[in-house]
């Protein structure tokens, strides 16, 4: 008698989370589910809900209706030293890095091991100047200020500083915004890599077609608060959705446009 493959459960669960903010319905029964080590890019027009979506993950916004799981476990409700575990767990690249101008980079990469971990300055870091050197910078950068770096650096810097605490999920925040094409690419190619290397699950918001091939295992388009289509990245050139097929090929004439025009 063989014995059952023990179930997986999803890294992350959002189901049926509702969000409004007065008349304005943001979130309508958004579900969808990323398993273990997966990276799931979630695409969809501006306002659509993706970013009000990761706060609820964060626990930064509550939602009005719906649950929110991780590792299995329901986190809306927690209180808050279970939220601050959790977070503690977690990376993230801000859409514009949302480095501390007046520390050094170094220091920047090692915050949350400082001051959420309490680990002592000169551990700290030396691992910050490991994570530069995993995002392809010198331990010289280090002492550098924010202001002198580069968008591309700036956003080296911010992926660094995601991943120091070998944080077992990622979040990414439209990580290719004001990059020229190839830095954008070399950006997605550093984030697969260190994604992979940390072991972490990862959850992307982008509007850029071209990042989302590259760094997704798995696409969810968000239209009007809930996830219209999921599927493998793979598949997403054949969704058979109108909505997704005028979303990715960036088509002025669709569905999506045709409320636009009535509204």
């Amino acid at each position: 008698m063989t014995e059952a493959t023990p179930k997986i459960e999803p890294k992350i669960k959002l189901d049926g989370v509702r969000k409004s903010f007065g008349d304005k319905h943001v979130l309508n029964g958004y579900s969808v589910s990323v398993m273990p080590r997966e990276s799931l890019v979630v695409i969809g027009g501006s306002g659509s809900g993706k970013s009000v979506a990761l706060k609820c993950i964060l626990g930064l916004l509550t939602p009005d209706e719906g649950e929110i799981y991780i590792d299995g476990k329901p986190t809306v409700h927690i209180r808050a030293s279970e939220r601050e575990e959790i977070n503690a767990r977690i990376g993230m690249l801000f859409q514009n890095a949302a480095l501390f101008d007046s520390l050094p980079v170094w220091e920047n990469v090692a915050f949350g091991l400082i001051q959420g971990k309490g680990m002592k300055r000169a551990l700290a870091k030396e691992i910050a100047i490991e994570k530069l050197a995993q995002v392809g910078l010198g331990a010289d950068v280090g002492k550098l200020g924010p202001a002198e770096l580069s968008g591309g650096m700036r956003k080296r810097v911010g992926l660094a500083r995601a991943i120091a605490g070998d944080p077992d999920i990622i979040f990414f925040d439209e990580p290719t915004t004001g990059l020229d094409p190839i830095m954008g690419h070399v950006i997605d190619d550093l984030i697969v890599k260190c994604v992979k290397e940390v072991g972490a699950t990862a959850i992307s918001i982008t509007h850029d077609m071209a990042s989302a091939r590259r760094i997704a295992d798995k696409v969810a388009m968000l239209y009007k608060g809930q996830i219209i289509w999921t599927g493998p990245v793979s598949d997403i050139d054949h969704s058979g959705n109108d909505y997704v097929d005028q979303f990715i090929n960036g088509l002025a004439d669709g569905p999506i446009q045709m409320e636009l025009r009535k509204a």
